[in-house]
């Protein structure tokens, strides 16, 4: 098998002339003995692996960054972005990031909006999302343990049942093949969603059942809510509050939505061969289905970006709320999302983010999440298309990966059945604390 890797950690200063990343208390490239890790070991354990994985199937080609002491110390690509091997996969590509969308989206806008006093997280989440003041199962959840997936909510809806017949084809009312000024919301090319379609699934989750039994529960149904909450609050539409708040400031240009609709240079993966929906190789429209019916944008997904863009954004929640010199979220705000809301009742969740499973470092490798060697301070997100993010401000370290392990069909899951990447996490644990002179 010829190499798989595209892109040696040689030639980053070049990549980074080009992208020209801000010069102070911001991400910049270095070598990893910098920052006391032995380049040698890391390199060969991150070919081996991604080479395993690659060899596997459980992706066609993915990228791993990961910066250390605010430093990217290791970017490279593996891999193509089909089986075909035609198209190489290069460091600027822009991924479906899935639900990794949740804590670069709804959740920094969540986290200002708490800075700024017009959110309380111990009160009724009904006192801000208005319809739910009068449904008796849920007017009393708070938006803390909904944020934690402790309120009982239902994990998910299937809405794309609502458009589609019983034979498949696609109902007119909701869907059509031309835009129209009722039908302005762009779901793929030449698919277009109602503009209201968004309030029938508002009324479908009002409808939803809530559990007794107060526990764990993963739930993304808030998440499809939020934006349409951030922009009552706020007076803007979501997608342009982020770009003004949070990914304009930063620099990270290519985290947004619908990005086919935009002029990037940036090649976009490919995820799925859609065979239930829309009927082709899903490309620069949103993966998830219900994120296109609220036409691509949302808080459950829809984002897209760059690995180096989406690493400015999480290495500022590293930093609790800082980055280049301007602060975008409180410290104490990003500490009390980022830890653990219920540990008694076994949940390892923070509030939006994920956290280490409890008692993470006493367990065997197959069986942690993600690395055995994180810190019980880290925290991250992982997404459906194959994407997973990082942070671990005790040891200043962000890990993002980025695949679409989800072509061409989402039943492949040899990406977690061979934990890719948590054996590659733990590479940059054991570099550090083994292989330092």
């Amino acid at each position: 098998m010829k190499p798989i890797v595209h892109l040696k950690i040689s030639i980053f200063y070049l990549f980074l002339s080009v992208f020209s990343l801000p010069a102070q208390d911001t991400l910049q490239y270095a070598e990893p003995y910098l920052v006391g890790l032995d380049e040698i070991f890391i390199q060969t354990k991150v070919d081996s692996i991604m080479t395993l994985g690659i060899k596997n199937n459980a992706f066609p080609g993915a990228q791993l960054l990961v910066a250390k002491d605010n430093k990217i110390i290791f970017h490279q690509t593996y891999g193509f972005h089909t089986y075909d091997s035609i198209q190489n996969v290069e460091l600027d590509d822009i991924y479906d990031l899935a639900s990794v969308t949740k804590i670069i989206g709804p959740l920094p806008a969540l986290m200002k909006l708490i800075d700024e006093g017009k959110i309380d997280i111990d009160q009724p989440f009904s006192t801000y999302w208005k319809r739910w003041k009068n449904k008796k199962n849920k007017k009393e959840l708070t938006l803390r343990e909904i944020l934690a997936h402790q309120a009982g909510l239902v994990p998910y809806i299937v809405f794309l049942n609502k458009v589609l017949k019983k034979n498949g084809k696609i109902k007119k009312r909701f869907i059509k093949r031309k835009r129209h000024k009722r039908f302005s919301n762009q779901v793929y090319d030449h698919l277009f969603v109602k503009n209201r379609f968004h309030r029938k699934m508002y009324r479908i989750i009002d409808r939803s059942k809530v559990s007794d039994e107060k526990k764990y529960k993963y739930s993304g149904l808030t998440f499809l809510i939020y934006p349409e909450l951030i922009r009552q609050l706020t007076g803007q539409p979501y997608e342009t509050y982020l770009q003004d708040n949070f990914y304009k400031p930063l620099g990270a240009n290519t985290l947004g939505f619908t990005p086919k609709t935009k002029s990037f240079k940036n090649k976009i993966v490919p995820t799925e061969i859609d065979t239930l929906f829309r009927k082709t190789l899903t490309q620069g429209w949103v993966h998830d289905e219900n994120a296109s019916l609220l036409g691509g944008v949302s808080g459950n997904a829809g984002l897209f970006g760059t690995a180096t863009d989406l690493a400015k954004l999480i290495q500022m929640y590293q930093n609790y709320g800082d980055y280049g010199g301007k602060r975008y979220i409180s410290e104490a705000t990003l500490k009390e999302f980022t830890k653990i809301q219920y540990p008694k009742n076994e949940n390892r969740r923070a509030l939006g983010f994920d956290k280490p499973l409890i008692g993470n470092d006493t367990l065997p490798f197959k069986e942690a999440y993600p690395a055995t060697q994180v810190s019980s301070d880290s925290f991250g997100h992982a997404g459906f298309t194959g994407t997973f993010v990082w942070a671990d401000p005790k040891e200043k370290l962000v890990f993002i990966f980025l695949s679409n392990r989800v072509y061409p069909t989402r039943k492949n899951r040899n990406l977690y059945e061979l934990n890719i990447r948590g054996a590659l996490q733990l590479v940059f644990y054991k570099a550090k604390s083994t292989h330092q002179d």
